[in-house]
């Protein structure tokens, strides 16, 4: 069957479609229903269902004689280590620590947090808390004590899962102090720190709060594992909002494991036994879905890296992992092979390498741009994939789905909406647009599993932020168009959100630490193209009148303001002090206007403009950065 029909398919009979899908699930208790949708636009998959996803993903392999397979390759050039867990090894790690999560009082529905590195202790955590029914809540290695704060304050988690550091190409991240600072500012602290130390930079435990891992890990008796609602949250994974303020994504137990299984066979054409690279983070959403659950659950390998595309050693470090580890699948960012084209511009070092079992690469997380595409193409000589999803959804709306009927690859698309999926473009009033029109990319409602539910104990902002605008559809805040053939192309966000690396970045939050600087009047933060990134921030700066020190002075401590309260993830680096912003007679920045003429765009003065001389002044202070040079139309 082919691409059209499936999707066509999982439209016209949902239950039918995603019912099948579920079978290949251990379910302790099968759903009342497949889609509840009593509650609508408040959509539940596989209402009444029971199941655990640790047991799917680790406990039903071993069970099925698989317990010698390679579950999870850790390398680590940063470190220099390598390690290998079989299944029955990652069974009776994650059951110890899931036991010493017990003993520290964590029971179903608790939340638990994760600070840490890509370090074997993450996954193993991350399973321990699906194991009895906790929620796991995982936090970015790179972010500072106060964004961790608003995270601790959201999730209240009972116990946070720490690493002592984390190790970047030359240095070596104390987490002690950020997780102390943050703990010290948050609302909510936790009642206990289980701490992985590590010999590059270790902890200084508090008694009375903080458990070494590996001593507790040891002493704790294996737990089984925990059966939950198919509806009742896995994990939280915060993600920037345009206020600032972290949202809260949900996603559930059933739902997800269903839709991450199909993804695997359907959307990357894998088998189980094979060997799945994602090269990103635990913290960030592609490390949840394929580095964790969506690998583990189909019975794959898959490989956890702590190092970078260059610098750990070279420009020849993927190509190291995928002929050591015999990779058959690789999924990074763009970012990561712009690096890899920048330092070897003629792929010298591919040649170095056996890739002959490597077959597919897929990029996500931000628009892969042709340039890059057709570098990688001709330097691997495999297909080269991209494919568009957030971390709201948690797997692809729009790929070239390999294991169901691989379709022409077309430079600058994902491709066709996935299965599930009912993927429109829309005009500003919700009417849907011809094809090659360009308008907010939606999805019509319901979504399918796997899906974000909800806003962590924020049904009314789930509402707001994604379906107020547009009724009956889910607002992606992506602007696009899908073509005559079907393809999908999305072409720049609809909000203030920057994706900078594949990291989906709020502008608004940099423009609220700027703003507390004392000098600072007013400000504005905008995307500005990147050969490498993608995106960088740039700040716009009006200082207080009667201020007359140096500008470079006051820059230099903004962009320390910036990496101390929101951490070296933001990439924050410039920023220009101009005499005034410009804005609109109601008082709205242009910011739109302002990115156009950073990124060398030709653009539209808008009618509404309190003084289009102000955009002449801008213009010459970004030239100052050696940005822009077009003119208005």
């Amino acid at each position: 069957m082919g691409i059209a029909e499936e999707h066509r398919r999982s439209l016209a009979d949902p239950d039918g479609f995603w019912a099948a899908a579920a079978e290949v699930i251990d379910w302790e208790r099968r759903w009342d229903r497949v889609l509840d949708d009593d509650a609508a636009p408040m959509y539940r998959w596989f209402a009444g269902a029971r199941l655990n996803v640790c047991h799917n993903a680790v406990d039903r392999h071993v069970r099925l004689g698989h317990g010698d397979r390679p579950a999870l390759i850790w390398d680590s050039p940063v470190s220099g280590q390598q390690q290998t867990l079989t299944y029955a090894q990652l069974l009776d790690r994650t059951a110890r620590v899931a036991g010493a999560l017990r003993d520290l009082g964590v029971e179903a529905g608790d939340r638990v947090l994760v600070y840490m590195p890509n370090v074997p202790e993450a996954v193993i955590g991350m399973l321990a808390c699906a194991r009895i029914g906790a929620i796991h809540a995982v936090v970015f290695g790179g972010f500072a004590a106060a964004e961790l704060a608003t995270r601790i304050d959201d999730a209240r988690p009972r116990v946070v899962l720490a690493a002592s550091c984390g190790i970047e190409p030359g240095r070596v991240v104390a987490y002690q102090p950020l997780l102390e600072g943050a703990i010290e500012l948050a609302r909510h602290a936790p009642e206990r720190v289980l701490w992985l130390q590590r010999e590059q930079a270790r902890a200084e435990l508090r008694p009375g709060r903080d458990v070494d891992w590996h001593e507790a890990e040891a002493a704790a008796r294996p737990a089984d594992c925990v059966a939950v609602d198919a509806t009742d949250p896995l994990y939280i994974l915060h993600t920037s909002g345009t206020t600032g303020l972290p949202k809260g994504v949900v996603h559930d137990s059933g739902g997800y494991a269903v839709a991450l299984h199909w993804s695997m066979r359907h959307v990357y054409d894998m088998a189980p036994g094979e060997v799945y690279w994602a090269a990103s983070d635990i913290g960030w959403a592609v490390g949840h879905s394929y580095i964790v659950y969506g690998p583990l659950l189909y019975g794959c390998t898959t490989v956890l890296y702590e190092g970078k595309p260059v610098g750990t050693p070279d420009a020849g470090a993927f190509w190291r992992v995928i002929a050591e580890h015999r990779v058959n699948l690789l999924f990074t960012a763009p970012t990561a092979f712009r690096a890899i084209k920048r330092d070897d511009p003629d792929a010298e070092h591919v040649a170095r390498h056996d890739l002959s079992r490597f077959r597919t690469l897929f990029l996500a997380g931000e628009r892969a741009d042709p340039d890059t595409l057709r570098w990688a193409e001709r330097a691997l000589g495999v297909p080269v994939i991209d494919h568009w999803w957030q971390t709201e959804t948690g797997w692809p709306m729009a790929a070239n789905c390999l294991g169901i009927e691989p379709l022409p690859v077309v430079h600058g698309s994902p491709a066709r909406a996935v299965p599930g999926y009912d993927v429109r473009v829309l005009d500003e009033h919700g009417a849907e647009l011809p094809p090659g029109q360009t308008g907010a990319v939606c999805v019509r409602l319901p979504l399918p599993p796997g899906t974000l539910p909800t806003l962590w104990e924020d049904d009314a902002g789930y509402r707001e932020k994604y379906l107020s605008r547009f009724p009956g559809f889910y607002e992606t805040a992506d602007a696009g168009y899908v073509d005559a053939d079907g393809y999908v192309w999305i072409m720049s966000r609809t909000d203030d959100i920057i994706n900078v690396a594949g990291h989906r970045l709020s502008t608004g939050a940099m423009e609220e630490v700027l703003s507390g600087h004392p000098d600072v009047a007013e400000c504005a933060v905008i995307g500005v193209k990147d050969a490498l990134k993608g995106q960088l921030p740039l700040g716009l700066v009006v200082l207080k009148a009667g201020v007359a020190r140096e500008p470079d002075e006051i820059v230099g401590e903004l962009v320390a303001r910036v990496r101390q309260q929101i951490g070296p993830v933001a990439a924050f680096k410039q920023a220009v002090i101009v005499e005034r912003l410009p804005k609109t007679r109601s008082g709205k920045i242009l910011r739109g206007t302002m990115r156009s003429i950073a990124d060398d765009e030709t653009y539209r003065v808008p009618p509404t403009i309190d003084d289009p001389v102000i955009l002449d002044e801008i213009a010459g202070a970004l030239r100052g950065l050696g940005y822009g040079t077009q003119t208005s139309s």
